[in-house]
């Protein structure tokens, strides 16, 4: 039967339409021949790209000659992984390795040694590609066999025969495969693929690509902006050698997560439109959506990283809620997601798995037993809206944001200062920190708001001043757009507010806004109200700061008599009231009236809470500074030493209180002169708060700092100066330059200078 049409390149046989006349046709003897009869044209190669701008790779070359040159049996190699993270571009340098690797030793004189590329996206294009293979072997078969009989020859050949490579590129589905590779005996298959899954059942070697190096990023974007660059400078170092016109080339190619698509994409556009990497990358920040789906002249515009992720989502169209779960997943951050925080997604447990699970064999995301990775592109695609891509539709992308809001604030532990709590904070940190980054103020809704207020707490308890006022200033919007200016959640975030600026020692913002929100408080909910009390007890706290003890001291008064009078005398605020009085009294050199309020407190302490409650034993260590204050060290270090012992007791060695009791019983050791006991527990108490606290936080710093002073009241200057400088670095680092203590330890060092 003869079929009109002609071949394409991959030898693809068009049928004839229907109202053409079809004749009947003999085949000639020649083209029936047995196929082991048939024998390979010389140098039969073909290839679908150069490869010129290949850069790197070569454990992952290293890996797949290996698995492929293992045996006489046919070897299959299936590399697979994200979309755009170059699968094809590795394909294409190894088959062109290979093909001049064997006709460079002479083999080609046998005839035997195909390498053949077939596009491989659906059954219909591999038998397509197949038949292609047949013409190749056979040109006469071109216009006198029928596809599907040119698909078995080629299948049967390569059967019949060995020493070919066969590539079969972008395989969506195993089973468009399963076919030929159940055939074929001998040669080798190298398989690209995006699914990860599956091949095992085929016998089938499986290698993960992922994305480039850093180093590996930055030559590829430079060779395809600079083609003439020579590549000793490219590799000189990740950006130092660049021209001028390649400046935050590095930052360029991390926002892009080292992606090949993604940094050839971008970098043809550098090339055609002159622009710099970093003014790329403004383009980029401003306009996700559009960079993302833009591709330079001349390239492939259906190649784009966007579309390239649309048709992997089409694949998995069966399982709607890996659609949604991916949304979810790109609001938080890049790095590890723990899976539990899609526990509460609204869909059961199984199914939840299920999506990760499809997700994760098409390399959309990748799974651990604890925890979810993203790569930072995919997120950032995700969270695009696209009106023309049913995957990111505007309003699913703000139900997926609200979403990730509400299971961050889900996992977020109620009260993140209990040291418990604190590795779950941490792990959650970055998540938040995404999530805030990437959602606009104007669409945060009340689940951001207590999220924003709940991470502002735990960062400024770490020492993250910083961080923290930002926070709560967007906490603070947030509450007020929403809910208006007298809501206690406003206030709350007022309060909270005008804490952080305290502890960043900025008490000109600090009082100001303590004592409005005190007022609004009294007019809101009255002056009797516990709110109020607290806000009141925090404004005499920034006064004291401050060391405006005439006002400090009748508020906290005041303060203690209301608490008294609503609360009772045994009340846990009351009793936190004495002992706040108690510290302000100190504080103004009154240490008659201190020690006695210092002495009843405690005692109320231990009568109503116990002798090892934490309120209690922070009683006992605020008498023990009083009575050091006094100079009473007879009386002030055995409480010291009671009070360090009882807290490693009922709290353990690692808690923050104990690490303070830690710190005071030594400055207490120093007081006395007892330096041979004092410094080796400020190294000890140094060395556990950067193990548990981190070198970060105030009572780290605060710790290296007393150690540089023991360092300096010994005459050891040598120890002394350099750790004073190392704090000093810190602190304006961490607190600022005009906080009081880094204006404190600035002084100190000047001193030994």
């Amino acid at each position: 039967m003869q079929m009109e049409g002609r071949a394409s390149g991959l030898g693809r046989v068009y049928q004839a339409g229907r109202d053409q006349t079809i004749h009947e046709t003999v085949l000639p003897v020649e083209a029936l021949r047995p196929v082991t009869e048939v024998v390979a044209p010389p140098r039969l190669v073909n290839l679908p790209r150069h490869t010129r701008m290949f850069v790197g790779r070569g454990d992952e070359l290293a890996a797949l000659r290996a698995a492929l040159h293992g045996g006489d049996e046919v070897l299959v190699a299936v590399v697979h992984g994200l979309g755009g993270v170059g699968k094809s571009t590795l394909a294409a340098y190894y088959t062109l390795a290979q093909a001049a690797g064997r006709y460079t030793a002479g083999r080609d004189a046998s005839g035997l040694n195909p390498v053949w590329w077939i596009t491989a996206d659906s059954g219909q294009a591999v038998e397509a590609g197949l038949a292609g293979l047949a013409v190749a072997l056979q040109p006469e078969l071109a216009t006198t066999v029928p596809l599907e009989a040119l698909a078995e020859r080629a299948t049967a050949w390569l059967a019949a025969h060995e020493g070919w490579l066969l590539v079969l590129d972008n395989v969506v589905d195993t089973a468009d495969v399963r076919p030929l590779l159940e055939r074929t005996l001998t040669g080798q298959v190298l398989v690209t693929s995006r699914l990860g899954e599956g091949w095992h059942q085929l016998g089938a070697q499986v290698l993960r690509l992922d994305v480039l190096g850093e180093q590996e990023a930055v030559e590829l974007l430079a060779r395809i902006v600079v083609p003439d660059l020579p590549s000793d400078i490219v590799r000189a170092s990740p950006e130092g050698g660049l021209p001028e016109g390649l400046d935050g080339t590095a930052e360029l190619v991390r926002e892009l997560g080292c992606l090949p698509l993604a940094i050839e994409q971008a970098s043809a556009y550098l090339h055609q439109t002159r622009l710099t990497p970093r003014a790329y990358l403004e383009l980029l920040r401003k306009q996700p959506g559009v960079m993302y789906d833009r591709a330079a002249r001349g390239a492939d515009a259906e190649r784009t990283i966007a579309r390239l992720w649309r048709l992997t989502l089409d694949q998995l169209t069966g399982t709607p809620l890996a659609g949604s779960v991916l949304r979810v997943l790109a609001w938080h951050g890049a790095e590890p997601i723990p899976r539990i925080l899609l526990s509460g997604l609204g869909a059961t447990e199984p199914d939840v798995q299920h999506a990760l699970g499809e997700l994760a064999a098409y390399n959309m995301i990748t799974l651990d037993r604890d925890a979810v990775a993203v790569h930072r592109l995919v997120q950032a695609v995700a969270r695009t809206p696209d009106p023309d891509d049913p995957h990111r539709q505007a309003a699913d992308i703000d139900t997926a944001r609200n979403q990730a809001t509400s299971l961050l604030n889900a996992a977020l532990p109620e009260t993140p200062l209990d040291p418990a709590d604190w590795p779950a904070c941490r792990a959650l940190l970055p998540h938040i920190t995404a999530l805030t980054d990437h959602a606009s103020p104007d669409t945060d809704v009340i689940t951001t708001a207590r999220l924003l207020n709940q991470t502002g707490l735990f960062l400024l308890d770490q020492g993250a001043i910083g961080r923290a006022i930002a926070c709560f200033e967007r906490a603070r919007s947030a509450c007020e757009r929403l809910l208006g200016g007298d809501h206690p959640h406003t206030l709350a975030c007022r309060s909270n507010l005008a804490g952080a600026y305290e502890s960043a020692g900025d008490l000109g913002r600090a009082i100001p806004l303590f004592e409005a929100t005190l007022s609004d408080y009294e007019r809101v909910f009255g002056g009797d109200h516990p709110d109020t009390l607290s806000s009141r007890n925090n404004l005499a706290s920034a006064y004291r700061a401050a060391g405006d003890l005439g006002r400090a001291i009748p508020l906290l008064e005041a303060t203690r008599a209301e608490r008294e009078r609503m609360l009772g005398e045994d009340d846990p605020y009351t009793l936190s009231s004495r002992n706040n009085l108690a510290h302000a009294y100190e504080s103004a050199g009154d240490l008659g009236r201190a020690i006695p309020l210092h002495r009843a407190t405690l005692a109320d302490y231990e009568r109503v809470l116990g002798v090892d409650h934490p309120d209690t034993l922070q009683s006992r260590n605020n008498l023990a500074v009083a009575y050091l204050k006094a100079g009473d060290s007879g009386r002030a270090i055995p409480l010291f030493e009671a009070t360090l012992a009882d807290r490693e007791r009922v709290l353990g060695g690692d808690r923050p209180a104990t690490l303070v009791s830690r710190n005071n019983l030594a400055a207490a050791y120093q007081t006395v002169g007892d330096l041979g006991r004092a410094i080796p527990l400020y190294e000890a108490t140094l060395a556990d708060c950067e193990r548990v606290l981190g070198a970060d936080h105030p009572d780290t710093l605060q710790s290296r700092n007393n150690l540089a002073g023991a360092y300096k009241a010994v005459g050891d200057l040598g120890r002394a100066i350099p750790l004073y400088e190392q704090t000093l670095a810190d602190r304006e680092r961490v607190l600022g330059t005009d906080h009081p203590l880094t204006k404190a330890v600035r002084a100190d060092l000047s001193a030994l200078r």
